[in-house]
């Protein structure tokens, strides 16, 4: 432990125990003072509590085994924990107390409740497992998730592992017919279906962010599979519109997406990302969230200032745009928010982003240029907000030296930070108001111990910087000024003045612009045209908008335009793109469903099956409904507004029932059917067929069913070695041999997602004997009446047959029937010897026979 940024350290073994193992260390995001230890696990289970910044600890055991933890964002002394059995504890007293929230709760799949408006900050959001294996979205308070006390906003249930809670959003899944649905429920509101493009057809969805009331998205369409589109939503969360196509996507190293797209630190609205262009990856820029983008300029010169000839479009600036997950390491690319309009990124120049030829580049004006700072790639970091810039070389090689800059990135000093060279293995900058620490840590051989380096720059500073050291500094789009509505204007030290920055850096005014069409984007439902018009879509009927409102009331509609979110530009061409309120016109009900909340045709005899109506366009609230649920039960609705939770229904009996629905006002009706299908499980098959035929002669085959009404079925048959079956919807069948011998009939019934079968062997012969056998009237207290014991006695009578009259046992065969009273019948059999000669005849047989009567 060091308190003076790394000069002195002080071992703390003894503090936690010689022999204590750590497996981990947390800080408290609210209070730095607070400190967390975990222990390995494979040792013991303890956590070693601080609240004086690691000077002191205690220890507490705990009765589970801690995988990760979530603190409150802030209160600082509320923790939820997750343990390696996927069961989620929380604590109001920083660790030194643990309650059991739940069980089966989903991995990374639990949040703390924060909303703007901070109302209720100990309702805990979970992905759960139910006891038959689905995922259930629950809400419950950190100290109390009884059964009792626990709320579902969701209704029924999600995908496995598709919770997010975010800002005032909560995202889930559901996937039906194949396909994945996305649901959004913005300021805890009921859950509604995003919309996105008609065809989009997603198979895959990130949120991205939801900062700015929007929520940015990354969706994997039907026809994509390196890439993802872009899409932009409106304040609710519900309608997506187009951002960009094909953005580049890789795998991480724990199998996650990752999406080629960055948010640079510090100015709203400007994102970097790179995307695919026939095989071609290309690095573009937005200022607006996503409604322009641009190629890269690439610098006129290069480090020797010979001149680059690239130019826009053929050629551009390409950059990588990977964020690095580990703290001491940076990543390709680097800005922030207190040093707004820097950005330094590897990359090239040419054609297409580049894997091999890999350069530094940095911008100080927010990406509309960019200069070249190095041949190869290094870590750069930035120390007080940006007023000094510090690289270190990327290489697999020991280093002596660094470069510092103290002109955004314009001129760099060469500095030796250690006599012998160091394979580093990480930078970590103090953080800080007017630290200008840093710490160097690695090895001097690969079996030396770690080396901590400290780099302290104070000294080369003799001041702090007052007014007079900034300049105003513009913030612009290739000259543009009014970017998202507002001119923004930012303090910038002056490149010449070597002090270091206090209060004033990265302040910025803001002043509004007026509108523009360059501040409006095309509405949900519209695209824009090679004129620059946004027009509907071939899928999108704009009067639709009208649907959800009633004779009397108004709605919004839309012009084909709304203002880009966050926009601050005022009056202008504003009133004319924005929504007007329009008077509701009345409409005959048209485009009515139904379906079953699930999205299935299948239902359980004797459960609940929720239908859900709906309605494309018409009156909602003058609507009359009326719902024939095809059993004998029917009900009416005065409204469509009160069945917006579903309809439920249970079926007593099995079968097809036919569930009509007709919707009807003044101006006109509709109506819709729906053929559902009530089962019951399936629990047992039997094939009932006789033991022995005659060749070429029609046998009748039945498969028994228990219970016997179960609904829809199909029966699959599968006769010897055919390679095809037959498939029907009847449960008997009849059939004809024309080879002698043992043959078998498998059959397979089909009732939902269960599939039974039974198979038996059928002996086929040109002519054969039988007799029927019944039994004393005893035995039926010994007969369970199961296919084992019938087996069990044939065989029996068989063996006493056989050793009584001396006849072959390949002469003989005895079936014991189903029911009671007990009965068997014999047959009497030819059977043929290896040389495929008949040994007994029609004589023979009947002798056979009169011997065993």
């Amino acid at each position: 432990r060091s308190t003076d940024y790394g000069t002195t350290y002080e071992k703390l073994n003894d503090k936690v125990g010689l022999k204590t193992i750590l497996s981990y260390l947390y800080v408290c995001p609210t209070n730095k003072r607070k400190i967390m230890l975990l222990t390995d696990p494979e040792v013991e289970s303890s956590l070693l509590i601080s609240s004086d910044e690691g000077a002191t600890y205690q220890k507490y055991r705990l009765n589970f085994y801690i995988h990760s933890l979530l603190f409150h964002p802030k209160q600082e002394d509320w923790i939820l924990a997750y343990s390696q059995d996927q069961k989620l504890f929380s604590s109001v007293e920083f660790g030194r107390r643990w309650l059991l929230l739940h069980e089966g709760v989903a991995p990374n799949r639990f949040y703390w409740s924060m909303m703007g408006s901070g109302r209720e900050p100990d309702l805990v959001h979970l992905e759960a497992k139910t006891v038959d294996g689905h995922a259930q979205y629950i809400t419950c308070k950190m100290q109390n998730c009884s059964e009792a006390a626990r709320s579902k906003p969701f209704p029924g249930y999600i995908d496995h592992n598709s919770l997010i809670v975010q800002d005032d959003y909560v995202f889930v899944q559901l996937t039906s017919g194949g396909r994945p649905h996305y649901y959004v429920s913005y300021r805890r509101s009921a859950f509604t279906p995003m919309k996105l493009p008609k065809y989009s057809l997603p198979k895959d969805m990130h949120v991205i962010s939801t900062d700015e009331n929007q929520v940015f998205a990354a969706v994997q369409e039907w026809n994509q599979n390196d890439t993802y589109n872009l899409y932009i939503s409106d304040t609710r969360g519900v309608y997506f519109t187009l951002a960009l196509e094909d953005v580049k996507s890789s795998q991480g190293l724990e199998g996650n997406v990752m999406i080629d797209l960055y948010e640079v630190a510090g100015i709203k609205g400007m994102f970097l990302a790179n995307k695919k262009i026939d095989n071609q990856v290309k690095t573009f820029i937005t200022y607006n969230k996503g409604r322009d983008w641009n190629l890269l300029k690439a610098p006129d010169t290069d480090l020797r200032g010979n001149p680059i000839h690239c130019l826009l479009p053929y050629c551009s600036l390409h950059l990588h745009l990977k964020v690095s997950e580990n703290p001491y390491t940076s990543g390709n690319i680097a800005s922030r928010d207190t040093a707004p309009s820097i950005i330094v990124a590897s990359g090239n120049i040419g054609t297409e982003l580049s894997e091999n030829e890999i350069s530094m580049f940095i911008s100080s004006d927010a990406g509309n240029t960019w200069r070249q700072i190095f041949e190869e790639e290094h870590s750069v970091l930035y120390l007080d907000k940006g007023g000094v810039l510090v690289a270190m070389k990327h290489t697999s090689l020991p280093i002596r030296h660094l470069w510092l800059s103290f002109d955004e990135g314009r001129s760099w000093s060469k500095y030796s930070f250690t006599s012998l060279p160091l394979f580093v293995d990480g930078v970590l900058g103090e953080p800080g108001e007017e630290t200008l620490i840093m710490t160097v840590f690695g090895h001097f051989s690969h079996r030396s111990e770690w080396q901590l380096v400290k780099v302290d720059y104070k000294s080369i500073f003799d001041r702090r910087c007052a007014e007079e050291d900034y300049r105003p500094w513009q913030l612009h789009s290739q000259g543009e000024a009014c970017i998202m509505g507002a001119k923004r204007i930012y303090r910038k030290r002056k490149s010449e003045k070597k002090c270091m920055q206090g209060k004033y850096a990265g302040a910025m005014t803001s002043e509004p612009c007026v509108c523009t069409e360059a501040d409006f984007d095309c509405d949900y439902g519209y695209e824009r045209h090679s004129n620059g018009q946004c027009l509907p879509a071939f899928w999108y009927n704009p009067s639709s908008l009208s649907k959800d409102c009633s004779l009397g009331q108004s709605y919004l509609n839309s012009t084909g335009y709304r203002k880009v979110v966050s926009n601050n530009c005022t009056d202008g061409v504003g009133e004319r793109y924005t929504a007007k309120p329009q008077q509701c016109p009345g409409k005959a009900p048209q485009g009515l469903r139904i379906v079953t909340s699930d999205g299935k045709l299948t239902a359980e005899q004797g459960h609940n099956v929720t239908f859900l109506v709906q309605l494309e366009e018409g009156d909602l609230q003058k609507s009359l409904i009326q719902v024939d649920f095809g059993d004998g039960i029917a009900v009416s609705y005065a409204n469509l507004s009160s069945t917006e939770d579903g309809i439920k229904h249970i079926y007593q009996n099995v079968g097809i029932f036919r569930v009509t629905v007709l919707v009807e006002n003044s101006l006109g009706s509709d109506s819709a059917v729906l053929y559902l299908h009530v089962t019951c499980p399936l629990e047992h098959v039997h094939l009932s067929l006789p033991f022995v035929t005659t060749k070429n002669k029609e046998v009748n085959a039945t498969a028994v069913l228990w219970p016997s009404q179960v609904g829809t079925l199909t029966y699959i048959w599968w006769f010897g070695n055919n390679t095809e079956p037959l498939i029907t919807l009847e449960g008997s069948i009849t059939f004809t041999f024309s080879v002698e011998g043992m043959n078998t009939i498998t059959v397979q019934v089909s009732a939902g997602n269960t599939i039974l079968q039974d198979t038996k062997t059928i002996a086929v012969y040109e002519q054969f004997q039988s007799l029927r056998l019944s039994f004393s009237p005893n035995l039926d207290d010994y007969n369970p009446d199961i296919p084992e014991w019938r087996r069990d006695v044939s065989r029996v009578v068989k063996r006493a047959l056989v050793e009584a009259t001396g006849i072959s046992s390949k002469h003989i065969l005895v079936a014991v029937l189903p029911g009671l009273p007990t009965s068997a019948e014999l047959f009497i059999l030819p059977y043929q010897d290896a040389a495929g000669e008949n040994k007994r005849r029609a004589a023979d047989l009947e002798q056979v026979f009169c011997l065993l009567l």
